[in-house]
């Protein structure tokens, strides 16, 4: 090819021809960065986009039903990958494109990369307005796309063809950041879509975008080193940079070495083996009682790939030790900069293979290490008694967590995102391997499941994916159920039945509000009745079986856990998305393990409940700390 060459192609085309040739290479492992295309056609796109991805099939279509499902979908597998790769989503302008800005949000927040190519209103402005276009007495120069801006780490418009030729690397660059990976969104207009340029054909050369492992400041390694060896109860926040920087044999290794006990957030879940002797479990709001311990009087807190939600922090009441420090390790500066902490900015693998050099011959206390492996094992022994409940009438929530972690296939991956089920999950979920645990929960974004279940299963085929879904979830968002069968990507979906919303039925009655609004019940003469146990009320008739058998799933549906158990090996031997539905308690919860999450109650009221809770949130809220 020439290096004066040129290609004469519509902007849509030269959109897809650039995406297929873009590939990453990190540890000298190379791959297409952009696995394929997510796509609902309308007409801000069908003739663009939807005409150059039939035009040039290497980029594989994927047909969608929900436009929030497919970011979702894409989210999922990227993070599968390790963020090294994604796919991309494609929607016409108006509604198509305003119900992706959730899919962005959640992308964005949880740092995953997926790029977004929704239609927008015409350049040319003369047809104007036209179908699904918001106007304005103050600009001409606005849509509906707008919206992605506070979402999205990378935005652009496109008003003409030869802008792709500055915006396209650029999107690039920031899709393959570790550091600012999120959602990007470039919006086409529909008229440019179509229109004709001729590019010079370098810009449709291959192009590999090398993913680097930073080193930190020599001189902050040796600080932290000596910050180490000077403390007496450190312990390590494992976060999701561990799993994405496959850091996890590396970290194994860093705790043998130096016997510093692990605690793990969400994200990061997995980074250590659950039966690791100094593996302590979740930590914070959803954490064990053997990590919030030890946060409690830690003088070292090493987070790894962390960003210290309050989740993980137990809204900054977590580290209790009047002295304590931290040191962070974290790719983002923003992050390892938190609590004012010693920031170690670079890769968790590189950074914890150096600090271990300097951590040569360092082992902490030998009594503060069996107090570590001792509360893994009493941790261990309170797991079993709660996979090991028959709660009747209907079984708990626990058990049947248990159910699916110990008698589903050991290599699955789990997918979850909102509700009761990813604080028990976080608590009580064995974690075998560093994929097996998948949870979205940087924006906890109800009706994830699914759609994140299918990404997951696109990126890793040769493994089982369960899908565990309240009720509440999948009535937001069950639509993918569809894509599954027809892209024949078998998921195993646990639909989990409790009538209602039972997390937030749970905050509300630990505020005084009784579950206010969070039963699916009908109202009594226009009132809400309560959420208390045994209160008589009249369910919905919804018939979530039926609902998912209508959309092509293999359903079975259980009564009580031994056939709940049975149903796990029918699903196994089914080939086609397979949903198994059972009612559970709403009120046999997992209990919250020395820990607190700041949820303001209102400061008066007449109702004498939530006076109460007022008190108890005061003496909580008087045990936030400011790490200076």
């Amino acid at each position: 090819m020439s290096e004066h060459s040129t290609r004469c192609m519509t902007m849509a085309q030269a959109v897809v021809a650039f995406l297929k040739q873009q590939y990453t290479e990190r540890d000298g492992q190379e791959q297409p960065f952009f696995a394929g295309c997510f796509g609902i056609f309308g007409h801000g796109n069908v003739a663009g986009i939807g005409q150059a991805l039939q035009q040039m099939p290497e980029l594989r279509y994927y047909q969608a039903r929900n436009e929030q499902a497919m970011v979702h979908a894409a989210t999922a597998y990227a993070k599968t990958k390790n963020r090294l790769q994604t796919l991309v989503c494609t929607s016409s302008i108006g509604p198509g494109a305003t119900n992706m800005v959730t899919g962005a949000a959640a992308a964005t927040v949880n740092r995953l990369p997926v790029l977004l190519l929704p239609g927008d209103i015409f350049a040319r402005r003369n047809v104007a307005p036209v179908l699904q276009q918001i106007e304005s007495s103050l600009t001409q120069d606005i849509s509906v796309n707008d919206c992605f801006k506070p979402v999205s780490r990378y935005w652009d418009r496109i008003n003409r063809p030869d802008q792709l030729l500055t915006s396209l690397p650029e999107a690039m660059r920031v899709l393959t950041s570790p550091t600012e990976t999120g959602a990007v969104t470039i919006a086409l207009p529909q008229d440019v879509q179509t229109e004709a340029y001729v590019y010079p054909a370098g810009f449709f050369r291959k192009r590999v975008w090398h993913i680097s492992r930073n080193r930190p400041d020599r001189r902050s390694l040796e600080q932290a080193a000596a910050w180490i060896r000077g403390s007496q109860r450190p312990l390590i926040i494992a976060g999701g940079g561990v799993i994405y920087a496959e850091a996890t044999d590396t970290l194994r290794r860093f705790v043998e070495q130096t016997g510093i006990p692990v605690g793990e957030t969400m994200a990061g879940k997995g980074g250590l083996r659950y039966d690791h002797p100094l593996n302590l479990g979740a930590i914070g709001v959803t954490g064990t009682f053997a990590a919030n311990r030890v946060a409690h009087d830690a003088d070292l807190v090493i987070g790894i790939g962390t960003r210290y939600q309050d989740f993980t922090t137990a809204s900054k009441t977590a580290f209790q030790h009047p002295d304590v420090r931290f040191v962070n390790i974290n790719v983002v500066e923003l992050d390892a900069f938190k609590h004012h902490g010693l920031a170690l900015v670079g890769d968790a693998r590189a950074t914890l293979d150096e600090l271990a050099e300097l951590l040569d011959g360092y082992q902490v206390d030998s009594e503060y290490r069996r107090l570590a492996e001792r509360l893994h094992t009493e941790w261990d022994a309170e797991v079993e008694r709660i996979y090991a409940l028959r709660h009747v009438p209907l079984p708990s929530q626990g058990e049947l967590i248990g159910a699916v972690n110990e008698l589903g296939d050991p290599e699955a991956i789990m997918v979850c995102a909102a509700g009761s089920l990813p604080g028990d999950l976080h608590k009580v979920w064995r974690a075998r391997h560093p994929k097996q645990y998948h949870l979205e929960y940087g924006f906890s974004t109800m009706g994830y499941e699914i759609a994140g279940g299918l990404g997951v299963k696109m990126a890793a085929p040769e493994r089982e994916v369960y899908v565990m879904v309240g009720d509440g979830s999948y009535l937001m968002m069950q639509t993918e159920i569809v894509t599954s069968i027809q892209e024949r990507r078998k998921l195993t979906i646990v639909l989990l039945d409790n009538a209602g919303y039972k997390s937030i039925g749970g905050l509300s009655r630990s505020l005084g509000q009784e579950g206010f609004g969070t039963r699916y019940v009908y109202p009594e003469d226009g009132a809400w009745p309560t959420d208390a146990a045994g209160t008589k009320v009249q369910t919905l008739p919804v018939d979530l079986a039926a609902n998912a058998r209508s959309l092509g799933a293999h359903v079975i549906q259980c009564e009580h856990f031994d056939e709940f158990a049975r149903a796990l090996e029918e699903a196994a031997a089914s080939n086609r998305t397979t949903v198994i539905y059972i009612q559970n308690d709403r009120w046999q919860s997992i209990e919250g393990y020395e820990s607190w999450w700041d949820v303001p109650v209102a400061e008066v009221s007449e109702m004498p409940t939530v006076n109460a809770a007022r008190r108890e949130w005061e003496a909580m809220r008087a045990k936030e700390r400011d790490f200076l």
